[in-house]
């Protein structure tokens, strides 16, 4: 069972937002998730992002690959974490 950190969309038309999830690589988008790690919603001002950078490490210790939009997003919940 190989798995990944990905993002798979929900929302509306014109309106995008995403959980971050980890499921297995095989599955489809949108398909049934091993687990969700957050949300993700490019079009808000607040709060755009909101991620459980630990259990993403874990699942990173596991084995499981981000994908590089991903990664992007858990390297910003990383700078974000500390400040907060």
């Amino acid at each position: 069972m190989s798995l990944k950190i990905r993002l798979s969309r929900i929302g509306a038309v014109h309106k995008p937002i995403y959980h971050v999830v980890v499921a297995e690589t095989r599955s489809r988008r949108d398909g049934a998730p091993v687990e969700i790690l957050g949300t993700y919603t490019p079009q808000s001002k607040t709060t755009p992002l909101t991620l459980d950078v630990a259990r993403a490490d874990y699942w990173m210790s596991k084995g499981a690959l981000a994908t590089d939009t991903a990664k992007g997003l858990i390297k910003k919940a990383r700078k974000a974490a500390p400040a907060a």
